[in-house]
């Protein structure tokens, strides 16, 4: 089985999982791919949490849960140091592991936060002036409740920005719950009918790594990235529209994302070259987490999602 063909069979399990949330799925497997962390937000219930639980089911992996709450503190994610036998030693936290769910990312404080930075970042926790290394395969995936503001942090800038993708999930069409029904019927019965196949080995997201460094990406696709990103920094140049809506425009680390991003996609499409459209196809997930939007927009009702679509109008025109 080649590393397209693994990868792709991840997917196909962590859909029989989660149905009818292939795109979200699709992002989850790209950020993996690239190496980032992703943060997902949705209504309660539309499986967020069983998004990741499923994709360390189908991965060789060390699956670890954080559950964040205002009374949570950094050791409590990093680990600390302990003392037995008249010396300290360090004992590590949960995030220590390879697929770390971030849940309700947002119910923590800043201290925590920061705990968590320096992980998604660095790939490495600090504790009392000690570096430990995270391991090779590693993400974070975070997830925020949309609409529950009780008790909560909004979520620093920066790290905001150490994100990949801010992927957006929503309801299941009507066909699809039917088959959810059906699915957790089957869970729950003493007999399911559909026994878990074991995991595929880590090494096929190593593998696949390996093939993406090569996709290519022409210095056309190259200038509509660094175009687009422009575009947030420079609204004014791109439109009356762009120059209303948009406040804050999208760091370096957005054309970073962007070119990191296509190229999985491409390599999952089974291309060895970006394509515009490979961008275009991730923009919104890449950028959405990105863009400050102005008092303008917010009061008009425009969404960031509206600003991007906007966005890949003009570019696409000026480019």
């Amino acid at each position: 089985m080649s590393p397209r063909e693994a990868i792709i069979e991840i997917q196909r399990r962590v859909n029989q999982s989660i149905i009818g949330q292939e795109r979200v799925v699709e992002r989850i497997v790209i950020v993996l791919l690239a190496n980032g962390n992703v943060l997902v937000e949705g209504l309660p219930g539309l499986a967020k949490t069983r998004a990741i639980k499923s994709l360390s089911r189908a991965l060789e992996s060390d699956f670890s849960r954080i559950q964040f709450t205002p009374d949570l503190l950094p050791s409590d994610v990093t680990g600390g140091e302990i003392y037995r036998g008249g010396n300290f030693e360090f004992r590590k936290g949960p995030v220590f592991g390879n697929l770390i769910l971030a849940d309700e990312i947002n119910r923590a404080p800043a201290k925590v936060q920061s705990a968590l930075l320096e992980a998604m970042e660095e790939r490495q926790i600090t504790v009392a002036g000690q570096r430990y290394g995270l391991p090779d395969l590693f993400m974070v995936l975070a997830t925020q409740n949309p609409i529950e503001q009780e008790g909560t942090y909004p979520l620093p800038e920066a790290q905001k920005d150490r994100f990949l993708m801010h992927v957006m999930i929503d309801y299941p069409a009507d066909a699809d719950e039917i088959k959810v029904l059906r699915l957790v019927r089957d869970e729950q019965s003493q007999h399911p009918r559909t026994p878990e196949p074991p995991p595929l080995p880590r090494q096929v997201i190593f593998d696949a790594r390996q093939e993406i460094d090569h996709i290519k990406t022409a210095e056309v696709v190259e200038n509509y990235i660094i175009a687009l990103i422009a575009a947030t920094r420079r609204p004014a140049e791109f439109g009356d529209k762009l120059r209303r809506w948009i406040a804050i425009g999208a760091s370096p680390r957005g054309s970073l994302a962007l070119d990191r991003s296509s190229r999985v996609y491409a390599w999952l499409q089974g291309r060895d070259y970006v394509l515009p459209e490979d961008v275009q196809a991730i923009v919104h997930d890449c950028l959405r987490h990105r863009i400050s939007l102005s008092y303008e927009a917010s009061a008009d009702g425009v969404r960031t999602d509206d600003v991007i679509n906007e966005l890949v109008r003009q570019v696409a025109v000026a480019v």
